[in-house]
């Protein structure tokens, strides 16, 4: 199982951005694919997690309104746009898969998925 990253850098306050993520080696249905991202000193917060199967979508309550989740079933792509930037997402973003639930996926407190992606900086200036 492999999940490739794309996506990030540095961007001005306001901005906007999109991740992607492209798995690959596991049946793309069967999983669910989410974003999480870990900022220096704070603990990794979960952004969004999207059934491939179903699109079916699950946002935290903290991250609702300036993330979006989407999927191209036939790139075995995920993306996660960011708007209206502040320097507080300033963080290291990651996806993740696995088999569960959009919402356990999302939920989960630990790093224990079935796979990530290697992580991509993004940098909020003002």
């Amino acid at each position: 199982m492999q999940l490739v990253q794309s996506g990030g850098g540095s961007v001005q306050s306001g901005g906007s951005l999109t991740l992607s993520c492209t798995a690959s080696g596991f049946p793309w249905d069967d999983y669910a694919i989410g974003w999480f991202r870990k900022a220096p000193g704070k603990e990794r917060e979960a952004l969004s997690c999207i059934s491939n199967k179903d699109g079916s979508t699950y946002y935290p309550d903290s991250a609702k309104g300036r993330f979006t989740i989407s999927r191209d079933n036939a790139k075995n792509t995920v993306r996660l746009q960011v708007d209206s930037l502040i320097p507080e997402d300033t963080a290291t973003y990651y996806c993740g898969a696995d088999r569960r639930s959009v919402q356990s996926m999302c939920e989960t407190q630990t790093w224990a998925l079935d796979a990530w992606g290697q992580g991509t900086t993004v940098t909020v200036s003002l």
